[in-house]
């Protein structure tokens, strides 16, 4: 038998809770890491908007300007495997 100071079967003891404290501190870190960096994303997308913006008064073409952004993403032998296959196709359509 057991008395109200020992546990009992089925009982927790008053240690089996420390693991499940951290798990909890450590997911409540990393959800509000993981805010703070949307919250960044959001902020550099409205630079980027301000940005292209900018381009477009200046008389730039956005379109252009998106299209060298992921052209410069890529590798110069990737660009040029494009370019020629792209040849290829207009070649093959009389363009």
């Amino acid at each position: 038998m057991t008395t109200p100071d020992t546990p009992g079967i089925g009982h927790n003891k008053a240690d089996d809770s420390a693991p499940f404290a951290l798990a909890v501190d450590k997911l409540r870190s990393l959800v509000e890491r993981a805010e703070r960096v949307d919250s960044e994303i959001e902020a550099l997308k409205s630079d980027h908007k301000d940005i292209l913006i900018e381009a477009k008064s200046a008389g730039f073409d956005t379109k252009i300007i998106r299209q060298l952004l992921k052209l410069r993403k890529r590798t110069p032998s990737e660009v040029q495997e494009e370019e020629e296959m792209l040849d290829k196709y207009r070649h093959a359509l009389g363009m």
